[in-house]
């Protein structure tokens, strides 16, 4: 495989940037600061220090927080370490905020397409892992199972299909090749894929319990989702 070659931020974004510096610099909350870069951004995807970061998946899905830490790396040092590390592995902001001000801040684009990463992919997951703990709690009774048995069982019951099948159809209608890795990248692509998966071959009612479970799930767990309005 070649090796992978850092990409050239845009002119655009790398003036975002410096303009981050300055802001925090100059006073402005960092938070405020960062939703404005955000909404400036233009790369759907580069490479920074050897690593690959898709900030939209499937043309779709806005991870917004994956553009955050990227851009805080840039200000290290500039920023609460305890409020940035709430922000990045909690989800939780640092100041209180509408959910209109945040919008306008990150641009009504990239606020639909940070909705589809929150509901298709975030969710998503917490739907998974709330069905991997009661499959989990199940087979603790019958004894030893292989964390294989257990994620098919898993997507058996949310998709009606196992992981093991659902991967390979995602595989082949986005061309990819199989392989016996999943990259970050892809784990994100297939929960988006699986999303939509549900949505179309799922009841209706299953659907919308299975969502609940997946927002109960984040609740419980103390993830941050105060800047969706779904109540």
């Amino acid at each position: 495989m070649a090796d992978r070659q850092e990409v050239q931020l845009t002119s655009a974004d790398a003036e975002a940037i410096r303009n981050l510096k300055q802001a925090i610099t100059d006073g402005k909350h960092w938070y405020v600061a960062l939703l404005e870069t955000i909404g400036l951004w233009r790369a759907t995807e580069e490479i920074h220090n050897d690593r690959t970061y898709r900030y939209v998946i499937a043309g779709e899905a806005f991870d917004w927080l994956l553009l955050a830490g990227r851009l805080c790396e840039t200000v290290d040092g500039l920023l609460p370490e305890d409020e940035k590390l709430a922000l990045l592995f909690r989800g939780k902001p640092p100041v209180e905020m509408a959910e209109e001000t945040f919008r306008e801040l990150i641009g009504s684009a990239k606020y639909h397409q940070y909705l589809n990463y929150f509901y298709g992919i975030t969710v998503e997951e917490a739907l998974i892992l709330a069905v991997q703990e009661e499959v989990r709690k199940e087979k603790r009774v019958s004894g030893y199972a292989r964390d294989e048995d257990v994620a098919n069982e898993v997507h058996r019951r949310i998709y009606g299909k196992t992981r093991t099948i659902l991967l390979r159809r995602f595989r082949q209608d986005k061309g990819y090749p199989y392989l016996k890795t999943v990259s970050l990248n892809e784990l994100k692509e297939f929960a988006y894929w699986l999303f939509k998966y549900r949505l179309k071959h799922c009841e209706k009612a299953k659907v919308a319990s299975d969502t609940r479970k997946g927002l109960d799930w984040l609740d419980e767990n103390g993830i941050s989702r105060r800047l969706i309005n779904d109540e």
